[in-house]
């Protein structure tokens, strides 16, 4: 019998503090206490030499997969090959479910996520909002 495994999600980013609190408003999540020698996680972004290098946010309830941020040097070049949808609309259809999409939408752009386009519903899929992160990270709305 095959046994299941827990997965962490791994962003590659400039500004893993800013993208990490970015998902942490997204989902729910929670960030875990700031590394040592360090008050707070905006004293850890303030002395990026130090630290700022990685930041982590976890499911309060411990059901989804923890999501690590870490620096690299290179910026993102090309579309993800893996993505997030986030399952706001799950259940609604027509034009009850674009309505939850956009004022979803309108709450992620206040925290400086990017709407790219509504991918409306065809005979196969319900519609859904193509989005970017904070770095330009897609992801869905669904």
């Amino acid at each position: 019998m095959t046994s299941i495994r827990k997965v962490q999600v791994t962003f590659d980013c400039a500004e893993p503090v800013r993208v990490g609190r970015f998902w942490c408003e997204v989902l729910g999540y929670v960030a875990p206490e700031p590394p040592e020698g360090f008050a707070s996680w905006d004293d850890v972004e303030r002395s990026r030499s130090g630290g700022g290098s990685w930041f982590a946010a976890a499911d309060p309830s411990g059901v989804g997969p923890r999501l690590y941020f870490q620096r690299v040097p290179e910026g993102k070049v090309v579309k993800n090959r893996v993505h997030l949808d986030v399952r706001v609309g799950t259940g609604l259809v027509g034009e009850e479910r674009v309505a939850v999409l956009e004022a979803e939408c309108a709450r992620l752009v206040a925290l400086g996520a990017t709407r790219l386009r509504l991918l409306v519903a065809d005979e196969e899929n319900e519609s859904c909002l193509l989005m970017q992160d904070v770095e330009g990270n897609e992801f869905c709305l669904d």
